[in-house]
């Protein structure tokens, strides 16, 4: 575990990172996991958690950036992945204009 496989990888991404080539989108493997953690079907949020386990999807979470997220999935996630105590989520990552 820790790693999906480059195969699996790029079918992901062009079936949820539509804006990319999968080749281009692939060069950036977290974006495209915290994709389908976001939007994924049941089966490929299974498939790309049992390849990569908890921790790297952890670490999807923890570095995600504004935008990555909506409110539903991200509090699924952070529950899921035992980074929140009930009724205490952390807040989605947001953009900060200087």
């Amino acid at each position: 575990m820790g790693q999906v496989d480059h195969e699996t990888l790029k079918r992901l991404a062009s079936k949820y990172v539509w804006w990319k080539t999968p080749d281009e989108a692939v060069s950036v493997p977290q974006r495209v996991m915290a994709q389908v953690m976001n939007i994924g079907d049941y089966f490929d949020v299974q498939e790309l958690a049992n390849q990569v386990g908890d921790d790297v999807l952890r670490d999807v979470l923890i570095h995600a950036q504004a935008g990555q997220f909506d409110p539903r999935s991200w509090t699924y996630w952070n529950y899921r992945l035992g980074l929140a105590n009930i009724d205490e989520v952390p807040p989605l990552p947001s953009r900060r204009f200087a």
